[in-house]
């Protein structure tokens, strides 16, 4: 498993800032890197008030997979 993990910022509170996570089954680092801007790009369209600050893929660290 793959995680899109991503820092997320209140337009109106930009110091007010949250990493959140999306996890990807089924697909390697690099699809990951594809998919990540339309899956953040669906997520902001849900979340409009807040921005998005950075983003990577990465594997799911050991013990934290659901």
């Amino acid at each position: 498993m793959i995680e899109l993990l991503f820092i997320t910022c209140l337009s109106t509170a930009p110091d007010q800032c949250q990493e959140r996570s999306l996890i990807f089954t089924d697909v390697s680092a690099q699809q990951c890197m594809t998919d990540a801007q339309p899956a953040l790009a669906r997520w902001i369209g849900t979340h409009p008030a807040f921005e998005i600050r950075q983003w990577r893929c990465r594997p799911v660290p050991d013990g934290t997979a659901i």
